[in-house]
């Protein structure tokens, strides 16, 4: 066969996200190798299969033609991989997770507990934001998916498996850092530092002060967690966070919590995966280590 499994691979992932940089990313390979095999493959075939106007790329019908059959050939080739790993149960195996961001402080710890214990099961975990998880999610391109806000719109299968509060963080040194009970409307006036749009936080945070008929003023909008941290310190303004990304800047006094009405904000994280998707043997104990008694939530949904 004149095409490789591995350039179908490489081609899939440039298809699905109409760029060389970001399919090198996630295929953790160089840009110009991924480039590379594209064009090697465009020789292969002997048109071209993805075309450039301006800063954007574009498929070609015969690179739509190509994406539609690499996509049926990895879904074969990973159904191929799972009969095989279930019939090794978990002596052998791949367990592929997407987490959104937040939940990097938590996950790892999560499966290195698993692979410990099932030294034979390979993880791939991926962390992105909600946005970039709902569209793997719509695609199954993973086995669970971790989220603090269940998917909507989509047909899924959402567990709670632990506590996930939110917290209001602002810098030591604070006008408020020593008053109790502050009402909700005195912050709601303050400059925040939030999310991007769509994130799980900021959908909570809006939905908190919109119930009490308050506005609350994105002064910054930042991709990640740790860069709004470093924003709060620097008294660029408040923010609202996942009480399991503030450890060590709690322990050192970098931050701070302001007792605030209505907070911690009660949220979960959640597990979730396509309805209808059969699991493999591997997603299956993972499932049943996430729900050891000492957790929270057991209770399934569907959402």
């Amino acid at each position: 066969m004149k095409y490789s499994l591995r350039q179908m691979q490489i081609f899939d992932e440039v298809a699905r996200s109409l760029s060389y940089t970001r399919a090198a990313e996630t295929l953790n390979l160089t840009q110009p190798a991924v480039f590379a095999q594209v064009k090697q493959l465009e020789d292969q075939v002997g048109t071209a299969l993805i075309e450039r106007l301006g800063r954007k790329l574009y498929l070609t019908e015969a690179g739509a033609a190509v994406q539609e059959a690499a996509t049926e050939v990895l879904a074969e080739i990973a159904r191929m991989e799972m009969r095989l790993a279930d019939l090794g149960g978990l002596a052998r195996g791949r367990l592929r997770i997407a987490a959104v961001s937040t939940a990097e402080y938590t996950v790892p710890a999560r499966i290195g507990a698993f692979t410990a214990a099932h030294p034979g099961i390979e993880v791939e975990l991926t962390v992105g934001n909600r946005q970039e998880l709902l569209e793997r999610f719509a695609r199954n391109a993973d086995d669970l998916y971790i989220l603090g806000t269940p998917p909507e719109g989509l047909e899924a299968v959402t567990e709670v498996y632990a506590e996930n509060p939110l917290v209001l963080v602002a810098p030591p040194g604070h006008a408020l850092a020593s008053e109790p009970q502050i009402a909700a409307a005195r912050v709601a006036a303050l400059p925040f530092l939030m999310r991007e749009q769509g994130s799980g936080t900021r959908i909570a945070t809006e939905r908190f002060f919109a119930e009490r008929g308050l506005n609350v003023a994105a002064r910054m909008e930042l991709g990640s967690n740790e860069a709004i941290k470093q924003g709060v310190m620097a008294g660029l303004g408040l923010a609202v966070l996942s009480r399991s990304t503030l450890e060590m800047e709690l322990r050192h006094g970098a931050l701070l919590l302001l007792d605030v009405q209505g907070f911690p904000l009660p949220r979960h994280w959640h597990v979730a995966y396509p309805a209808g998707k059969r699991l493999s043997v591997a997603a299956k104990a993972f499932l049943a280590a996430l729900r050891q008694p000492s957790l929270v939530g057991t209770g399934a949904q569907r959402g």
